[in-house]
Protein backbone atom coordinates (compact mmCIF):
# COMPACT_ATOMS: atom_id res chain seq x y z
CA UNK A 1 0.00 0.00 0.00
CA UNK A 2 2.85 2.38 0.83
CA UNK A 3 4.33 1.80 -2.61
CA UNK A 4 0.99 2.54 -4.33
CA UNK A 5 0.56 5.79 -2.39
CA UNK A 6 4.15 6.78 -3.19
CA UNK A 7 3.60 6.21 -6.93
CA UNK A 8 0.34 8.19 -6.87
CA UNK A 9 2.09 11.10 -5.14
CA UNK A 10 4.87 11.19 -7.72
CA UNK A 11 2.68 10.71 -10.80
CA UNK A 12 2.40 14.43 -11.68
CA UNK A 13 6.19 14.75 -11.49
CA UNK A 14 6.61 11.70 -13.74
CA UNK A 15 4.29 13.31 -16.28
CA UNK A 16 6.48 16.41 -16.49
CA UNK A 17 9.70 14.36 -16.61
CA UNK A 18 8.40 12.22 -19.47
CA UNK A 19 7.60 15.35 -21.43
CA UNK A 20 10.84 17.16 -20.59
CA UNK A 21 11.42 18.06 -24.23
CA UNK A 22 8.03 19.76 -24.55
CA UNK A 23 7.59 23.48 -24.00
CA UNK A 24 6.11 24.35 -20.62
CA UNK A 25 2.92 26.39 -20.37
CA UNK A 26 1.25 28.51 -17.73
CA UNK A 27 -2.53 28.77 -17.74
CA UNK A 28 -3.35 32.30 -16.58
CA UNK A 29 -6.95 32.93 -15.58
CA UNK A 30 -7.96 36.48 -14.67
CA UNK A 31 -10.90 36.58 -12.27
CA UNK A 32 -13.10 39.38 -10.98
CA UNK A 33 -14.71 38.95 -7.58
CA UNK A 34 -18.19 40.30 -6.89
CA UNK A 35 -17.49 43.55 -5.00
CA UNK A 36 -19.86 42.54 -2.19
CA UNK A 37 -18.51 38.97 -1.93
CA UNK A 38 -14.74 39.43 -1.86
CA UNK A 39 -14.23 37.76 1.51
CA UNK A 40 -16.31 34.74 0.46
CA UNK A 41 -14.46 34.44 -2.86
CA UNK A 42 -11.02 34.64 -1.28
CA UNK A 43 -11.90 32.04 1.37
CA UNK A 44 -13.41 29.67 -1.21
CA UNK A 45 -10.53 30.08 -3.66
CA UNK A 46 -7.96 29.50 -0.91
CA UNK A 47 -9.60 26.30 0.31
CA UNK A 48 -10.10 25.02 -3.26
CA UNK A 49 -6.48 25.54 -4.27
CA UNK A 50 -5.09 24.00 -1.12
CA UNK A 51 -7.25 20.93 -1.67
CA UNK A 52 -7.02 20.44 -5.46
CA UNK A 53 -4.08 22.54 -6.72
CA UNK A 54 -1.33 22.23 -4.14
CA UNK A 55 1.28 20.01 -5.81
CA UNK A 56 2.93 19.12 -9.11
CA UNK A 57 2.11 20.62 -12.52
CA UNK A 58 -1.46 21.44 -11.47
CA UNK A 59 -0.32 23.57 -8.57
CA UNK A 60 -1.90 27.04 -8.66
CA UNK A 61 -0.85 30.42 -7.36
CA UNK A 62 -3.04 33.50 -7.01
CA UNK A 63 -1.90 37.09 -7.49
CA UNK A 64 -3.67 40.40 -7.02
CA UNK A 65 -3.19 42.99 -9.78
CA UNK A 66 -2.14 46.36 -8.40
CA UNK A 67 -2.44 48.80 -11.31
CA UNK A 68 -3.86 49.51 -14.74
CA UNK A 69 -7.24 48.58 -16.16
CA UNK A 70 -7.18 45.24 -14.30
CA UNK A 71 -6.40 46.67 -10.85
CA UNK A 72 -8.28 44.83 -8.13
CA UNK A 73 -8.66 41.64 -10.16
CA UNK A 74 -7.03 38.29 -9.43
CA UNK A 75 -4.70 36.24 -11.60
CA UNK A 76 -4.76 32.48 -11.09
CA UNK A 77 -1.66 30.85 -12.61
CA UNK A 78 -1.49 27.06 -12.97
CA UNK A 79 1.71 25.32 -14.04
CA UNK A 80 4.18 25.11 -15.55
CA UNK A 81 3.12 21.98 -17.43
CA UNK A 82 3.30 20.70 -21.03
CA UNK A 83 0.23 20.70 -23.26
CA UNK A 84 0.24 16.89 -23.12
CA UNK A 85 -0.50 17.07 -19.38
CA UNK A 86 -3.31 19.62 -19.68
CA UNK A 87 -6.06 17.02 -20.12
CA UNK A 88 -5.04 15.38 -16.85
CA UNK A 89 -5.91 18.43 -14.77
CA UNK A 90 -8.28 17.96 -11.82
CA UNK A 91 -11.80 17.45 -13.17
CA UNK A 92 -13.51 15.12 -10.73
CA UNK A 93 -17.09 15.68 -9.62
CA UNK A 94 -15.76 16.70 -6.22
CA UNK A 95 -13.55 19.34 -7.86
CA UNK A 96 -16.42 20.70 -9.99
CA UNK A 97 -18.85 20.71 -7.07
CA UNK A 98 -16.38 22.61 -4.90
CA UNK A 99 -15.88 25.27 -7.59
CA UNK A 100 -19.62 25.60 -8.20
CA UNK A 101 -20.41 25.87 -4.50
CA UNK A 102 -17.51 27.81 -3.00
CA UNK A 103 -15.91 29.89 -5.78
CA UNK A 104 -18.10 30.57 -8.83
CA UNK A 105 -21.06 32.13 -6.95
CA UNK A 106 -18.77 34.95 -5.81
CA UNK A 107 -17.36 35.78 -9.25
CA UNK A 108 -18.48 38.17 -11.96
CA UNK A 109 -18.70 36.87 -15.54
CA UNK A 110 -15.62 38.92 -16.51
CA UNK A 111 -13.03 36.14 -17.07
CA UNK A 112 -9.98 36.06 -19.34
CA UNK A 113 -7.76 33.01 -19.99
CA UNK A 114 -4.33 32.97 -21.63
CA UNK A 115 -1.79 30.22 -22.19
CA UNK A 116 1.75 31.53 -21.94
CA UNK A 117 4.72 29.46 -23.17
CA UNK A 118 8.00 29.71 -21.31
CA UNK A 119 11.18 30.60 -23.23
CA UNK A 120 14.02 29.44 -20.95
CA UNK A 121 16.57 30.15 -23.68
CA UNK A 122 15.87 33.88 -23.30
CA UNK A 123 15.15 33.86 -19.53
CA UNK A 124 17.24 33.80 -16.37
CA UNK A 125 16.18 31.25 -13.76
CA UNK A 126 19.73 30.61 -12.59
CA UNK A 127 18.90 30.29 -8.89
CA UNK A 128 16.10 29.23 -6.58
CA UNK A 129 13.95 32.07 -5.28
CA UNK A 130 10.78 32.88 -3.37
CA UNK A 131 7.89 34.48 -5.21
CA UNK A 132 6.60 37.75 -3.82
CA UNK A 133 5.99 40.53 -6.35
CA UNK A 134 6.35 40.46 -10.12
CA UNK A 135 6.49 43.07 -12.86
CA UNK A 136 4.64 41.85 -15.96
CA UNK A 137 5.67 43.80 -19.08
CA UNK A 138 3.29 42.86 -21.90
CA UNK A 139 4.13 43.59 -25.53
CA UNK A 140 1.86 43.91 -28.55
CA UNK A 141 3.89 42.57 -31.51
CA UNK A 142 3.07 43.61 -35.07
CA UNK A 143 1.68 40.95 -37.40
CA UNK A 144 4.36 38.77 -39.00
CA UNK A 145 7.08 40.46 -36.93
CA UNK A 146 7.60 37.82 -34.23
CA UNK A 147 10.93 36.66 -35.66
CA UNK A 148 12.30 40.18 -36.00
CA UNK A 149 11.05 41.06 -32.53
CA UNK A 150 12.86 38.11 -30.96
CA UNK A 151 16.11 38.71 -32.87
CA UNK A 152 16.26 42.50 -32.66
CA UNK A 153 14.63 43.13 -29.30
CA UNK A 154 14.35 40.13 -26.97
CA UNK A 155 17.80 38.68 -27.67
CA UNK A 156 19.51 42.05 -27.35
CA UNK A 157 17.75 42.88 -24.08
CA UNK A 158 18.55 39.45 -22.69
CA UNK A 159 22.23 39.98 -23.53
CA UNK A 160 22.24 43.24 -21.57
CA UNK A 161 20.68 41.52 -18.56
CA UNK A 162 23.13 38.65 -18.82
CA UNK A 163 26.18 40.93 -18.79
CA UNK A 164 25.02 43.83 -16.63
CA UNK A 165 22.30 42.40 -14.36
CA UNK A 166 23.15 38.70 -13.98
CA UNK A 167 21.42 38.41 -10.60
CA UNK A 168 18.04 39.66 -11.83
CA UNK A 169 15.64 36.74 -12.22
CA UNK A 170 13.26 37.12 -15.16
CA UNK A 171 11.22 35.05 -17.57
CA UNK A 172 10.19 35.52 -21.19
CA UNK A 173 6.81 34.14 -22.30
CA UNK A 174 4.80 34.14 -25.52
CA UNK A 175 1.05 33.78 -25.90
CA UNK A 176 0.11 30.41 -27.40
CA UNK A 177 -3.17 31.77 -28.78
CA UNK A 178 -3.60 34.53 -31.34
CA UNK A 179 -5.12 37.59 -29.73
CA UNK A 180 -6.00 41.22 -30.43
CA UNK A 181 -5.39 42.34 -26.86
CA UNK A 182 -1.73 43.38 -26.98
CA UNK A 183 -0.59 40.32 -25.04
CA UNK A 184 1.74 38.58 -27.50
CA UNK A 185 4.86 38.49 -25.33
CA UNK A 186 5.54 38.93 -21.64
CA UNK A 187 8.80 39.92 -19.94
CA UNK A 188 8.35 39.06 -16.25
CA UNK A 189 10.74 40.21 -13.50
CA UNK A 190 10.58 38.96 -9.93
CA UNK A 191 11.29 41.21 -6.92
CA UNK A 192 10.67 41.44 -3.17
CA UNK A 193 10.40 45.10 -2.23
CA UNK A 194 8.55 47.94 -3.95
CA UNK A 195 11.76 49.96 -3.66
CA UNK A 196 12.92 47.90 -6.68
CA UNK A 197 10.48 49.93 -8.79
CA UNK A 198 12.24 53.17 -7.82
CA UNK A 199 15.69 52.17 -9.01
CA UNK A 200 17.45 54.49 -11.45
CA UNK A 201 16.92 53.45 -15.07
CA UNK A 202 20.40 52.54 -16.27
CA UNK A 203 19.22 50.33 -19.14
CA UNK A 204 20.09 52.75 -22.01
CA UNK A 205 23.62 53.16 -20.61
CA UNK A 206 24.02 49.42 -20.11
CA UNK A 207 22.68 48.73 -23.61
CA UNK A 208 25.34 50.88 -25.26
CA UNK A 209 28.06 49.40 -23.08
CA UNK A 210 27.07 45.95 -24.36
CA UNK A 211 26.06 46.68 -27.96
CA UNK A 212 28.20 49.71 -28.78
CA UNK A 213 27.98 53.50 -28.90
CA UNK A 214 24.74 54.93 -30.35
CA UNK A 215 23.18 51.44 -30.48
CA UNK A 216 20.28 52.39 -28.22
CA UNK A 217 18.68 54.74 -30.74
CA UNK A 218 18.76 51.95 -33.35
CA UNK A 219 17.27 49.60 -30.76
CA UNK A 220 14.34 52.01 -30.24
CA UNK A 221 13.79 52.04 -34.00
CA UNK A 222 13.67 48.23 -33.98
CA UNK A 223 11.17 48.30 -31.12
CA UNK A 224 8.97 50.74 -33.04
CA UNK A 225 9.21 48.64 -36.21
CA UNK A 226 8.20 45.38 -34.52
CA UNK A 227 5.67 46.39 -31.86
CA UNK A 228 2.46 48.39 -31.51
CA UNK A 229 2.72 49.13 -27.81
CA UNK A 230 3.21 47.74 -24.34
CA UNK A 231 1.98 48.01 -20.78
CA UNK A 232 3.16 46.97 -17.32
CA UNK A 233 1.21 45.40 -14.47
CA UNK A 234 2.46 44.70 -10.95
CA UNK A 235 1.19 41.47 -9.40
CA UNK A 236 1.52 40.53 -5.73
CA UNK A 237 1.43 36.89 -4.68
CA UNK A 238 -1.42 35.91 -2.36
CA UNK A 239 0.17 33.05 -0.45
CA UNK A 240 -3.02 32.68 1.60
CA UNK A 241 -5.06 31.95 -1.55
CA UNK A 242 -2.47 29.83 -3.36
CA UNK A 243 -2.10 26.08 -3.34
CA UNK A 244 1.46 25.81 -4.65
CA UNK A 245 4.43 26.91 -2.59
CA UNK A 246 6.00 30.34 -3.26
CA UNK A 247 9.36 28.59 -3.53
CA UNK A 248 10.56 28.30 -7.14
CA UNK A 249 13.30 25.84 -8.06
CA UNK A 250 15.55 26.96 -10.90
CA UNK A 251 15.69 23.44 -12.36
CA UNK A 252 11.90 23.47 -12.91
CA UNK A 253 12.10 26.56 -15.16
CA UNK A 254 14.91 25.40 -17.46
Amino acid sequence: MKKVIYIMFLLPLFMVAQNAQEALIFENVMLTAHPEKIAEFEAGMAAHNKKFHADGPYGARVYTIANGKNAGKYMLAMGPLPWSAMDGRPKSKEHADDMNKNVNPYLLADVEVNYMKMHPEHSNFSKDFTLNKISVFMIDVKRFKNGDFIDKVIKKVAQVYKEKMPDQIYGVYSNEMNNMDGMDFGWVEFFDSSSWLGKENTFPQYFEEVHGADSFSKFLEDVQATTDGERTEIWALRKDMSGASPEVKAAQRQ
